[in-house]
């Protein structure tokens, strides 16, 4: 559930700073992206150094680079961030972020987050039970900021008692069940179908086109970030294996192949995306051995494959369903008529005249029709973010 997520850690100035190198790391193993802000105090008890080195960016505690005077910008960094965790969270800075004290970079990135605030506090007993210290955890609570209890046992003071800062895979645990907690597709089912189909000619020949499945693989993690049971039933790819690991993946070759996994699964879905770029034509009668090149022209006779789009939304019936139209004339007429008479919920179209996008690309720049003829355009974007966008557009029409 952190896989994706941003996650910028806040470190203040308490000796349990040593357990923040242990929640980086499990935090990147987790497939967060991680950035740190220390308080200048937290730089007495652990380095910066490590902990840049463990998050892979660097740490910033000031507002300015000292050396070349670079603006570490307080506002980007708080609207960057999904969640806002502060580990581990002293007496001071609670009390200084319950009166909106802004004297450190980390105040002010407390100040400018609009993601949710994680506090896991860390003091000695005495400090954590202190009236002050309950007034001003009640304040943040009231702000709608969340605490993860401080824990009871041996304190750096020698006395036994609460005040410890939560193990770091304790935090963990909590960050994953707040994610499960606030994901929208939770129990919600759904299917996606990625890249391309080859159509075999021979047995080393085929009918193809340029499809990465990158698009679709983009929006199966988000659908997964945001607590759907996923199958991606994927075409031919190149894809990092570690990134497939996520989701259900149902792997097939041919547009016939694909059809009948998203038919064989189609009656439990709640949601199906339908973003593979399936060939239209696939030939007839493919050859058992390879064809030999001969003098003049080799004819193919090719026969019109399934349309998965249109063949599932003449049986929907609860499924939201979503396709793509990938055009390069007259897209939104296109795009219209097929989002009518595949029975679709909302189509993306996306040209291939555009600059950055289409196959291949990084890139995406699409615009979303609706069957209320609503339409969304949107800016050239990372397939990550644009996918985001798609998954966002779902969640709102379910709601």
């Amino acid at each position: 559930m952190l896989r994706g997520k941003k996650i910028l850690v806040g470190v203040c100035g308490s000796i349990a700073a040593y357990k923040t190198a242990v929640l980086v790391r499990l935090l990147v193993k987790a497939g967060a992206q991680v950035r740190v802000v220390m308080t200048p105090a937290a730089r007495e008890f652990i380095t910066p150094l490590t902990l840049a080195t463990l998050s892979g960016h660097p740490v910033l505690s000031d507002f300015a680079n000292a050396d070349d005077g670079t603006w570490h910008n307080h506002v980007e960094l708080g609207l960057w961030a999904d969640v806002l965790l502060i580990a581990p969270a002293t007496a001071n800075t609670m009390a200084k972020l319950a009166q909106g004290q802004a004297d450190n970079l980390l105040g002010a990135v407390y100040l400018s987050a609009r993601c949710p605030v994680v506090l896991a506090p860390a003091m000695d007993l005495d400090m954590y039970r202190h009236p002050a210290t309950q007034a001003a955890i009640q304040r943040l609570e009231g702000y709608g900021n969340h605490l993860i209890a401080a824990e009871h046992g041996e304190l750096a003071s020698g006395l036994t008692g609460t005040g410890r800062m939560a193990e770091p895979e304790h935090i963990v645990d909590w960050l994953e069940n707040f994610a499960v907690s606030k994901a929208p597709l939770r129990g919600k089912k759904v299917l996606i179908t990625a890249g391309p189909t080859y159509e075999p000619i021979d047995p080393v020949r085929f009918v193809g086109n340029h499809s990465s499945g990158k698009m679709g693989l983009e929006l199966a993690l988000q659908a997964k970030a945001r607590g759907a049971d996923v199958t991606l039933v994927l075409g031919p790819n190149t894809l990092p294996a570690d990134k497939l690991q996520e989701i259900n993946l149902v792997n097939v070759i041919t547009a016939q192949q694909m059809y009948e996994a998203c038919r064989e699964r189609f009656d439990r879905q709640d949601v199906v995306i339908l973003a593979a770029a399936v060939a239209d034509y696939t030939p007839r009668n493919p050859a058992g051995e390879k064809i030999k090149k001969k003098k003049g022209d080799l004819q193919l006779k090719l026969a019109p494959t399934i349309d998965i789009a249109q063949s599932l939304g003449k049986d929907k019936k609860h499924q939201f369903m979503v396709g793509f139209a990938l055009e390069t004339e007259n897209g939104l007429e296109h795009a219209r008529e097929k989002l009518q008479r595949k029975n679709l919920d909302f189509i993306v179209l996306n040209s291939l005249t555009e600059p950055g996008a289409g196959f291949g690309y990084d890139t995406n720049k699409i615009t979303i029709v609706g069957k209320d003829n609503k339409i969304k355009e949107f800016q050239l974007k990372s397939k990550t973010e644009v996918a985001k966008d798609i998954i966002d557009e779902i969640i709102s029409q379910l709601a």
